[in-house]
């Protein structure tokens, strides 16, 4: 058929490919995200219906729907790659989708509603509108929601009970036109949060979110016990990776007197630049297209170090450009890695501590970019705080389906490639016998794999675990 042609008995042609589009007279038990209730049921899995039930106590109208529906409706619309509040009617047009999910999906108003209540005016105060960089107290709602994304890492791991846990400490800037959104270093507007992640289990454990004039480097150390301080007590070989903002002497002496073995990045003022230059023997670490990186240890004593305290290790990198390198040729460059741990020769060092650029910079960008945590949803702090949160919560939920549920071929998919493949399943819908089903139209390997990962999933719940509870 030529292209542009009409369709026999169809009238002119709708566009270049020879179909119509109708629309339905009633609506179709049918549904275009078969696969998407999996995310749901690794919420129940986790069990985090009843933690959120029985800790999350926010006091707005109900709207016929309880917390967790809310939650759940949020975790649904990130994870199908909704990136604000209103795409929710999106999924609310799927009759189909709802009716697996077990009942309607609250509308945007509720959705708002359950947002603004993690918003308390109290935790502000002047200080915020003075210009001056501050972290506010956070409300007793978002410490509730921390709470819930705690007691879910603690249930993804409970079966296996890891002991070694290396967490990763990061702060991203979220650009955003909000009245209230403050400058940040780089010269737009917007918010700085910084988030922690459990990097052999791919669990974000702890964030705090921030204006966008506070530094990445204030209070590190706050934000870093509290990290700690959500593992489960099974945990016992604890380590700690950090860039240059947590160059921090409160944070460098919390982590030693925790017995944490750590690693970050050194400020490279002049006297350790100084030290680093005067080196004469280096070992090679990494030939590169365009310049040569060696390592060495160097001996340099930050002057707030306590005396009694065991002697920190600096390892020196000198990065020694080319000939013909663009814009800077043959310049030398230094930085350097301080840290506790002596056991690893300075090669090794290196290598361990640049491995949180797979971590914890890996979060913010699948957050940001596929998870909707770039596009704050309010004017008000607390609830742009929540949603970041839920992103984050979002990123957990994928990784326990990925681990616990679904093929190998999933191990390290992205949220856009779960979506592609496994959330927008069609089927149709109906009932049998009082059973609701959902015939898929995949094939048959695709139909399998899906019914495995629920198996797996319902496996898995049954798994005993104890569960924090949220203070009321």
């Amino acid at each position: 058929m030529a292209r542009g042609a009409a369709v026999k008995g169809r009238g002119k042609a709708q566009g270049l490919l020879p179909f119509v589009y109708e629309v339905s007279a009633t609506p179709m038990d049918l549904t275009a995200r078969a696969g998407l209730p999996l995310v749901a049921e690794v919420l129940l899995a986790l069990g985090t219906d009843r933690v959120v039930d029985e800790g999350l106590r926010l006091g707005t109208r109900r709207r016929g729907f309880s917390e967790f529906e809310k939650l759940r409706a949020l975790v649904l619309v990130l994870a199908a790659g909704g990136d604000c509040v209103e795409d929710v009617r999106i999924l609310a047009r799927d009759e189909g989708l709802q009716r697996l999910v077990g009942g309607r999906l609250p509308s945007p108003d509720a959705l708002h509603d359950f947002l603004g209540a993690f918003h308390d005016e109290e935790c502000l105060s002047d200080r915020r509108g003075s210009g001056a960089a501050w972290i506010p107290k956070e409300s007793a709602t978002l410490e509730s929601l921390h709470q819930v994304g705690r007691a879910a890492v603690h249930r993804a791991v409970a079966s296996r009970a890891p002991r070694r846990a290396t967490l990763d400490l990061d702060a991203t800037i979220i650009e955003s036109h909000k009245r209230d959104a403050l400058p940040h270093y780089k010269g737009g507007r917007g918010y700085q949060p910084t988030a922690v992640v459990w990097a052999e289990e791919d669990l974000v454990v702890a964030d705090q979110y921030r204006d966008g004039n506070v530094p990445a480097g204030m209070k590190t150390q706050e934000v870093a016990k509290r990290a700690f301080d959500a593992l489960p007590s099974h945990v016992s070989e604890r380590y700690f990776r950090g860039d240059s903002a947590c160059y921090d002497e409160k944070l460098l002496k919390y982590l030693w007197k925790q017995r944490i073995a750590f690693t970050i990045s050194a400020d490279m003022g002049r006297e350790l630049r100084d030290v680093c230059r005067s080196v004469s023997e280096w070992t090679r670490f990494e030939d590169r297209g365009d310049e040569i990186v060696e390592v060495a240890d160097v001996e340099f004593a930050p002057g707030n170090w306590p005396k009694s305290a065991p002697a920190l290790r600096y390892v020196g990198l000198r990065f020694t450009g080319r000939q013909g390198r663009l814009f800077d040729g043959n310049e030398t460059k230094y930085l350097a890695v301080v840290s506790n741990r002596w056991e690893l020769p300075a090669t090794d060092l290196v290598r361990w501590h640049w491995g949180k650029a797979g971590t914890i910079e890996f979060v913010h960008d699948v957050t940001k970019n596929e998870l909707g945590a770039r596009v704050p949803p309010s004017g008000r702090f607390g609830a742009n705080a929540a949603w970041y949160r839920l992103a984050l919560l979002t990123y957990n939920v994928l990784t326990v389906l990925r681990r616990v549920a679904l093929p190998e071929r999933f191990a390290e998919a992205r949220p856009e490639r779960l979506r592609y493949e496994l959330f927008t399943v069609p089927a149709e819908i109906h009932s049998h016998a009082r059973q609701l089903r959902a015939r898929l139209g995949v094939p048959a390997l695709t139909t399998e794999e899906l019914i495995e990962a629920r198996r797996r999933l319902l496996a898995f719940s049954t798994q005993p675990a104890e569960l924090p509870i949220p203070p009321r």
